[in-house]
């Protein structure tokens, strides 16, 4: 039962408050010391977010209560996700849960198993494979910003196809930085503050605007192209009856007919987004745009930052770059690498993971209690914020001993029973990340064509410090890249 009046265990406060602000000061100034202090206090702690409390959730067993268990009661809300819908409107990761969910994420998942996305494999390696080798080499570059341009135009080839104009891509590239950071200021300040006329809440509304325009116009795009496909059935057909006809003379053509290998190429052109522009329930234009600003963020942020994290940790730890190359060159010896050889490349997988694990990639997350709830002993009010953090969870070091150390080799499968019980970087539950087969497929074809093509990287910055703002992004990273 979850009657509160039952909860036997007081609920601590966090200390370090202040009147008005409540610990938002915290969460601005020191975010990851503060929100993984928090553990020192309890199994679930209060804060407060301006005047507003919060339960911080610290153990991972707790959080899947929260995210599967009873689900049901604890619904998609809280302040981050208020800020966050001011620019992904009631896109699938911020929409209530309901109906509404339910039936956006049916229509969604077929963009995101395993069959579409090998359709773009390669002509997502094909695209980063061009503007990784384009680089020059031996010139310092902003590896965090190099990984969201590269994670962006491989999505938007996904996404889109790959004839989308090129003044769209600089200007996500432009953009989301500068969103994010908006985003995440409108989360720990008050909200008597954040609608204030200000002159920084003005720029992120612009900020904000001049994103779903350039949503609108990629849209557009997509909508108004020829049906390619109908022209490559067409062609394919032509094709085969040429080959019957030549089959039937001795030629032997009908073999090569089969296939339709311009239907399939066609299919491929046409980018995952097709699945909701020819949807037979089809979004309206609104939720068309909640739904790509959403998909887009979640590509460029979380998927960006954990490779310009793997880059330095692969700097740091050689051995791990030198596993790495070999796995590489074991599977595609001197050939570039294939989508088909992912499924080959277990310890790049690991690495990754462990990045994953080390960096976030998202640190707090809300929930909305929606009635009075006993969670473990402690009693939570309806309407009250519930607060989990993967960061929080991710170095929790019951769950993952020396949780500072980058070690890949703890996701090996003979050590895995514990340590999956505390990751959450892709949540859990009904609400779990849609695109998480995307992202590791991303994530893979990325650093396998970087390692292919830079044989040696240097790090030419200070040592960068994780800096939360939607995810834990490096403050400074800059890093050279060398043939030989």
């Amino acid at each position: 039962m979850n009657t509160p009046h039952r909860a036997a265990i007081p609920t601590a406060t966090a200390p370090g408050g202040l009147p008005l602000v409540g610990h938002g000061h915290l969460l601005a100034r020191k975010p990851l010391p503060f929100i993984t202090s928090l553990r020192d206090h309890g199994r679930v702690v209060r804060i407060r977010i301006g005047t507003t409390p919060a339960y911080v959730v610290t153990d991972p067993s707790l959080t899947r209560r929260v995210l599967v268990t009873d689900a049901a009661h604890y619904t998609k809300g809280g302040k981050i996700i208020d800020a966050l819908r001011v620019f992904f409107g009631d896109g699938l990761a911020t929409v209530a849960d309901g109906a509404t969910h339910r039936r956006n994420r049916r229509l969604m998942q077929p963009m995101f198993n395993k069959v579409h996305i090998a359709r773009r494999g390669d002509a997502m390696i094909e695209q980063v494979r061009a503007m990784v080798t384009a680089w020059p080499a031996n010139r310092p570059r902003d590896v965090y910003a190099d990984m969201n341009e590269l994670t962006l135009s491989a999505f938007l080839v996904a996404l889109f196809g790959a004839d989308l104009p090129k003044h769209l891509e600089g200007e996500f590239t432009a953009l989301m930085p500068e969103i994010m950071k908006g985003t995440i200021r409108q989360t720990i300040l008050p909200n008597w503050i954040t609608r204030l006329p200000l002159p920084a809440n003005r720029a992120h509304a612009a900020r904000v605007a001049r994103l779903r325009a350039l949503i609108d116009e990629a849209i557009d795009h997509r909508a108004n192209r020829p049906d390619r496909s109908t022209k490559a059935k067409a062609t394919a057909k032509t094709k085969a009856v040429a080959m019957a006809g030549a089959a039937a003379d001795g030629g032997g053509g009908g073999k090569r007919a089969m296939g339709c290998p311009h239907a399939a190429a066609a299919r491929e052109e046409e980018g995952l987004f097709s699945t909701l522009l020819n949807a037979k329930d089809p979004l309206t234009r609104q939720q068309l745009q909640d739904e790509a600003i959403t998909l887009l963020t979640g590509a460029i942020e979380t998927t960006g930052t954990t490779l310009a994290w793997t880059l330095y940790e692969i700097y740091r730890n050689p051995e791990i770059g030198r596993r790495l190359r070999k796995e590489l060159a074991a599977v595609c010896g001197d050939r570039p690498l294939r989508y088909e050889d992912l499924d080959q490349l277990p310890y790049a997988r690991r690495v990754l993971q462990e990045a994953i694990r080390k960096y976030g990639p998202a640190w707090m997350v809300t929930r909305t209690a929606a009635r009075d709830m006993n969670l473990g002993g402690h009693a939570i009010p309806q309407g009250a914020d519930v607060v989990w953090s993967p960061y929080l969870h991710q170095h929790d070091p019951d769950y993952f001993p020396a949780p500072d150390t980058f070690d890949p080799d703890r996701w090996e499968t003979d050590r895995t029973p514990t340590t999956r019980d505390s990751f959450f970087a892709f949540g859990d539950g009904s609400r779990k990340c849609i695109g998480e087969n995307f992202a590791w497929s991303e994530l893979q074809i990325i650093l396998g064509t970087i390692l292919q093509n830079w044989p040696r990287i240097q790090l030419t910055s200070q040592l960068p410090r994780p800096q939360a703002v939607v995810t834990v992004k490096p403050d400074t990273l800059t890093m050279t890249f060398h043939r030989f």
